[in-house]
């Protein structure tokens, strides 16, 4: 069955994560910020910027592997087999292949917040699919409760919509466990053990980029996921990294003659990592943003130079 080839599969993505793990040298100057990106048409598979001192080197930063079994940022995730409301699929890594994609779970089907957050995310489906994003959710819930259920989410959404994306049945809570959302220990001590709700964003190479734990009281903003995919992919293909609030970022900023400059707001910075001679040829018109350090690690570079690159 498809769940008994849970543990099997797991196991083998965990080990192999560990054989392959650990991080590479970097420069002692570096510091580490976080990944991002911006772009909302159709686009071609994503793929690694080549940029030597940018993404490959900032993503060395991350081990794939952890030593302790936990999930990290960087870790290659635990592939499993799943059985879907779209059908059975033997593994979660062969049905994302060479994509991004988000893992969703949900606590429990027939609650009111997990309908409102299943009806919205249906209704970001078409963006994210613009982007080359794959969506899964998952809850604990059998396959048949989710084909159910499905039903009042159509209909309590206030606009139309399709469920276009798979809803995994986790019933023996495998998955929900190997990826962190269930406590093992526990299992025996609650009477329901339901998953948090979680959010898992994963690039083309199996690696977790991002993840966000929300409680069961408070449903999460579907358009701040959409924004981090953005980012995500934007800082993997340009050697860029988003700044706080972005796209909606620096908006007004002094230049070095004493003016102010309104040609900022979106800009990104160059990742950390990347060097001053690689700044230079790939985004000669970067600006330094002066500060009382005097040290050039604010390098603002405009999102049309970005997407020009």
């Amino acid at each position: 069955s498809v769940a008994s080839r849970h543990g099997s599969l797991i196991s083998r993505s965990v080990s192999s994560a560990v054989a392959n793990g650990g991080s590479s040298s970097f420069p002692s100057s570096v510091s580490v910020a976080s990944n991002n990106h911006s772009a909302t048409s159709l686009r071609s598979m994503s793929t690694m910027d080549k940029m030597e001192t940018g993404t490959p080197l900032y993503m060395s930063l991350y081990p794939e592997g952890s030593t302790d079994g936990g999930i990290r940022l960087g870790n290659i995730v635990p592939d499993f087999a799943m059985d879907t409301t779209q059908g059975s699929f033997d593994s979660f890594h062969e049905w994302k292949k060479e994509k991004w994609a988000i893992l969703f779970s949900h606590p429990a089907d027939f609650t009111p917040v997990c309908t409102t957050e299943i009806g919205r995310l249906a209704l970001k489906y078409d963006d994210l699919e613009a982007m080359d994003c794959k969506v899964a959710t998952l809850s604990v819930d059998p396959v048949k409760s989710h084909k159910d259920w499905l039903k009042d989410v159509v209909a309590h959404c206030e606009n139309e919509i399709d469920i276009k994306f798979p809803i995994i049945g986790d019933q023996d809570r495998s998955i929900s466990i190997a990826y962190g959302m269930i406590d093992p220990g526990n299992l025996d001590e609650q009477e329901l053990p339901l998953t948090i709700r979680a959010v898992f964003i994963i690039n083309p190479e199996n690696k977790l980029m991002l993840s966000l734990n929300y409680p069961a009281c408070v449903g999460r903003n579907m358009d701040e996921i959409v924004r981090c995919v953005e980012a995500l992919q934007l800082s993997y293909e340009k050697s860029i990294a988003t700044p706080a609030n972005w796209p909606n970022n620096h908006a007004d900023i002094p230049m070095p003659d004493g003016s102010r400059s309104t040609e900022f707001k979106g800009s990104v910075f160059l990742l950390p990592t990347v060097s001053e001679e690689e700044a230079k040829e790939h985004y000669p018109g970067y600006h330094s943003c002066s500060v009382p350090s005097n040290i050039n690690y604010l390098r603002l570079v405009k999102k049309d130079d970005v997407e020009k690159k």
